[in-house]
């Protein structure tokens, strides 16, 4: 009989269907719901704060009397200080707990945010933009290994789906908020409406069990961590491209597709708001569902199968001629694009070393974050060439034939138990 994989469960054991058992793993405590609950709304909250700048680029750049593409250059500044963020805190829960540092983290986004609307200028609007942008990338790290380590295995899958999904959700909120709650509170109640979440999100994360996963594993010091990331250097360069043009994928079919829809089709903001919710209904969809199949599947050939859907979706996504077709193409897109994303949370979890899987993965995340930032600002250049729609397909066929490549070759360590 072969042996298993180092880190990997075995395949066959009783009463269990392939490395994940029928059995919640020895690490699992009471409680768990909590802390999965808690990373999964504080990643909702996040991507709400991130993507309502992107409904309010006309409004922002009116009061601080800019061009739309100085406010759109402030999606780049926020993606740019991410991987900072991941580097604080990431090491600070790898060092004190999950726990302190994601209460800490949730706060300081959410009242950052708070006072983006109330910026007296805008250099001071690309500062909060940016201070934003160090909380946000800090709690990706924080809240994936919370959830992944508080998960049962068997449903790793799943919850790697809701988690990444809730991505999504926030862009949901966000569409959703802005013709219900703008007109009604004035635009500026968008930001501070977030504030409640962010309180329920800390009530969740003290209710939770610390993760036994980081008991067993803690590292000793600073150091310890600097020569963890060294021994896995490869591994991190691999998943830093992984991510760089995972990046390039998400933000590239999304950031700028409201801008898209209203320049070249001219329609209103309802319907831009309309279609914005369906196709995040569409990338919720998605990471749920291949998230899900990818412990059946494996990580990498879910993450294959969701980006040819996303390439199936292209024509009618980008040149679609009524509004039917542009809706069912950014619909499949997102359901292509977030099912991608679905199974990143476990996927990048199994890869990590346990002493730093809060530092490892979330710098990872961010720096790939980092360096897929310029993707909208080239999109958005290149519109002036090609026109719109070809300059997002061209940009995202180049992208996803990459991705094809990248995955394609890399490494997997599917229903590995987290806790060693």
């Amino acid at each position: 009989m072969s042996k298993p994989l180092p880190g990997r469960a075995p395949a066959n054991l009783p009463g269990s269907r392939g490395p994940a058992a029928a059995t919640y793993p020895p690490h699992i405590h009471p409680g768990w719901q909590f802390a999965v609950s808690s990373g999964i709304l504080g990643w909702i909250l996040d991507a709400y704060y991130f993507f309502v700048l992107v409904f309010l680029v006309d409004v922002l750049a009116g009061k601080f009397h800019v061009s739309k593409a100085a406010i759109v250059w402030s999606i780049t500044i926020t993606l740019a200080t991410r991987p900072l963020g991941a580097l604080i805190l990431g090491s600070m829960a790898d060092k004190f707990g999950r726990r302190r540092p994601l209460i800490a983290c949730v706060l300081f986004f959410s009242i950052v945010s708070a006072f983006t609307p109330f910026a007296p200028n805008y250099t001071a609007f690309l500062l909060l933009r940016a201070l934003y942008g160090v909380g946000m990338g800090g709690y990706w790290g924080i809240g994936a290994s919370l959830v992944m380590e508080s998960s049962p295995v068997r449903w790793r899958g799943l919850f790697s789906g809701i988690l990444q999904a809730g991505y999504s959700l926030g862009y949901l909120l966000a569409a959703v908020a802005i013709p219900l709650v703008a007109p009604r509170c004035g635009w500026q109640w968008v930001f501070l409406g977030g504030l409640i979440i962010a309180a329920l999100v800390a009530v969740l994360t003290v209710l939770s069990p610390e993760s036994q996963a980081w008991k067993n594993s803690r590292p000793g010091s600073l150091l310890q961590m600097a020569r963890v990331l060294l021994r896995h250097k490869k591994d991190f360069a691999y998943l830093v491209l992984l991510m760089s043009a995972m990046t390039s994928l998400s933000h590239g079919t999304q950031d700028l597709y409201p801008d898209f829809l209203k320049t070249v089709h001219g329609f209103s903001g309802a319907v831009i708001s309309n279609l914005a919710i369906l196709y995040s209904v569409g990338a919720i969809v998605g990471s749920l569902v291949i998230g899900h199949f990818s412990e059946k599947l494996g990580r990498r050939k879910s993450i294959m199968l969701a980006l040819a859907i996303s390439l199936a979706a292209m024509p009618a996504w980008a040149f679609g001629s009524s509004l039917l077709a542009l809706a069912a193409g950014s619909f499949v897109m997102q359901f292509g694009v977030q099912g991608v994303f679905g199974v990143i949370p476990a996927h990048l979890n199994e890869l990590s070393p346990a002493s730093v899987r809060s530092l490892f993965p979330g710098i990872v995340y961010q720096l790939g974050m980092l360096l897929g930032a310029p993707a909208v600002g080239i999109e958005y250049a290149l519109r002036r060439g090609v026109g719109y729609g070809w300059a997002l397909t061209l940009f995202e066929l180049c992208t996803i034939v990459a991705l094809f490549l990248i995955v394609g070759f890399g490494p997997e360590r599917r229903g590995r138990d987290l806790a060693n």
